[in-house]
């Protein structure tokens, strides 16, 4: 046990959501006193670099209703139950964009909040990517556009506040260390 665990007394469920739960845990703290934690359980997600012959980055924009408004991004989605990630991973790029890819390489895996939520989102680049003949079809309650920028004008959407997400910003800073 770590000097800094907390023990969990008790538990009390929120929400049970399509895509997230919520819940209240009593913890004992280290140094004895109780408190609580307010908890999000995610089933993870993907995020896909995927560059094009040309060296341009596919993005997606897409109506993010908890910013109320729009936002560009890289191809990602969640997890679905008993998927492997690189399956999941190629799932969303082909639905989201209409690429193909041989390979999907790992870059990395990362929390996206973890003070209060256990979301671990897996990084992928896609390697030997295709169009596809036919695209996939998206979720019943997803639109997307799809964009295809250089990294220069990624760095614009970034300065523009359009691409204001944490996974897009990582693969930036991915291809910039990557292209240096």
């Amino acid at each position: 046990m770590s000097k800094f665990e907390e023990k969990t007394l008790s538990t009390q469920p929120v929400l049970n959501g399509r895509v997230i739960q919520v819940r209240v845990d009593e913890v004992l703290l280290p140094n004895g006193a109780v408190s609580k934690r307010e908890l999000v359980k995610h089933p993870g997600a993907v995020a896909v670099i995927a560059v094009t012959e040309e060296g341009k980055l596919i993005l997606v924009e897409q109506y993010r209703k908890a910013m109320e408004k729009l936002l560009v991004e890289i191809p990602a989605g969640k997890l679905e139950p008993g998927e492997a990630p690189e399956a999941t991973a190629v799932r969303e790029l082909e639905e989201e964009t209409g690429y193909g890819c041989d390979e999907m390489k790992l870059i990395a895996s990362f929390y996206t909040s973890p003070g209060f939520a256990d979301e671990l989102v897996y990084l992928y680049e896609a390697v030997g990517l295709r169009k596809l003949e036919q695209k996939a079809d998206l979720d019943e309650d997803e639109f997307v556009e799809l964009l295809e920028v250089t990294l220069e004008e990624a760095q614009e959407l970034v300065q523009a506040q359009r691409i204001h997400d944490a996974k897009t910003l990582l693969a930036i800073q991915h291809l910039q260390l990557k292209n240096r």
